[in-house]
């Protein structure tokens, strides 16, 4: 369907698009925290050491999801039958968890350590400039990200915001989310700074931290919950498993879909088990013909359909009775 952002046109394999995307995240945000941490060191500014923090987070971050592009895109073998697919979202969900510890947890102690016990602050002519630099190297990742992300959204002619919330690929996902925090930390940062330098106060700058903090756990609950679903079993949504059920019945030899079971299994990779009705007047050869048809058809319409799995299934017996169809 045009509103599916799960459907692909292009086929299963891995997307090159995804992975400069996250190498340009990883080699920005790598040499963002170095400079982070120099600067947070001259001016003394706690919200500059969260932001330090939380771009070593996001390195980690994008090294992980590097690891699961190419883990999840490994074919399927004899001791994995059904692929690798389930890797690249256990490494988005440990990437999530490092987000969530490496810079949500620290900014948020040492925001509370600065308002507690105060700091004594520095030059902040050094953290502004690398503020400024960092901003422009992390406007220039999500602008790669958000570009990928808009061209997806416009080959499936949905929103961009609703193709970020349902897309299966998280490493895109993960991406334009932690770099649009990361400019807004940046900004959190900067006035931090700017309200200790005018008022003489430390609590301006540790209030940013905090703030920054509360972000990237937010940022980072967001990214496992989408991961943690993919990994526990998401089916397609709800007008591709449509499709797929009236492809199935529009065949000739098909009397019915007892049950319809869906499963993602990567952005490009999904799998469809069904239990048919076959016609009982249709022979077993014809039975045979008809599976291999209907899955031709289901690839055909669906290039992300990876494995198809019909089990031919008598119709209940009880006279008019028939269960309710379900699908998932």
């Amino acid at each position: 369907m045009a509103s599916d952002v799960s459907e692909t046109r292009q086929g299963p394999e891995e997307q090159p698009e995804s992975t400069f995307t996250v190498v340009v995240a990883a080699v920005a945000n790598l040499g963002i925290a170095v400079a982070k941490a120099i600067a947070g060191v001259i001016s003394g500014s706690s919200a500059m050491l969260s932001e330090a923090a939380h771009s070593v987070a996001d390195t980690v971050t994008e090294l992980m999801l590097l690891v699961s592009l190419k883990s999840g895109a490994r074919p399927a073998d004899e001791d994995h039958p059904l692929g690798y697919g389930g890797a690249r979202y256990l490494w988005a969900l440990l990437a999530a968890v490092a987000t969530f510890v490496g810079g949500g947890v620290f900014a948020v102690y040492d925001g509370i350590h600065t308002l507690t016990h105060g700091e004594e602050p520095g030059d902040p002519l050094v953290a502004y400039v690398v503020l400024a630099v960092a901003f422009v190297l992390e406007g220039y990742s999500l602008r790669t990200g958000l570009k990928q992300a808009r061209g997806e959204a416009e080959r499936f002619k949905v929103r961009l915001g609703r193709y970020l919330r349902h897309t299966p690929d998280t490493a895109v996902k993960a991406v334009v989310l932690e770099d649009t925090a990361a400019l807004a930390g940046l900004v959190l940062a900067a006035g931090g700074l700017l309200g200790g330098q005018l008022t003489g106060s430390s609590a301006w700058d540790g209030a940013a931290s905090l703030c920054i903090g509360l972000l990237l756990i937010y940022v980072a609950w967001i990214l496992g919950r989408s991961n943690a679903d993919l990994l526990i079993g998401r089916p397609l949504p709800a007008p591709m498993r449509a499709e797929v059920r009236a492809l199935l019945l529009a065949d000739p030899h098909v009397d019915g879909v007892l049950e319809l079971t869906t499963l993602l299994q990567g952005p490009r990779e999904a799998l469809v088990a069904a239990k048919v009705d076959f016609r009982n007047v249709s022979r077993a050869a014809e039975i045979e013909q008809a599976c291999d048809r209907l899955e031709r058809r289901l690839r055909e319409r669906f290039p992300a359909i990876r494995r198809v799995y019909l089990d031919p299934t008598p119709g209940p017996q009880a006279a008019g009775e028939r269960p309710a169809e379900s699908s998932r």
